[in-house]
């Protein structure tokens, strides 16, 4: 038997706001002196899953701007991340966007 999901809706109460979702918080990418323009781009395809033009425009923007957003969601995901990025070389922060 299959449970379809169910949208709950959080109202305020007595003049308490609704508590929000813990989003959006980002995954930024920072540029540095060490890794290779075309290894980012290999990443950013591996990991996130890039198409390759996505994973090229994202990495120019690591590299002329200094930094760019490559994912956002909750916390959690954002940490598993800069994690994963850190992991393959590459200078990541996460931040609340």
């Amino acid at each position: 038997m299959s449970v379809a999901p169910v949208e709950i809706e959080r109202p305020e109460v007595e003049g308490i706001p609704a508590v929000e979702p813990d989003t959006p918080w980002v995954t930024i990418v920072h540029n540095d002196p060490v890794n290779l323009m075309s290894y980012v781009q290999y990443v950013f395809q591996a990991y996130f899953g890039f198409p390759k033009e996505k994973a090229r425009t994202l990495m120019m923007e690591v590299h002329q701007k200094g930094r760019a957003v490559v994912s956002s969601g909750s916390r959690e995901e954002m940490e598993r991340d800069v994690q994963a990025m850190h992991g393959y070389g590459l200078w990541a922060t996460l931040q609340h966007d």
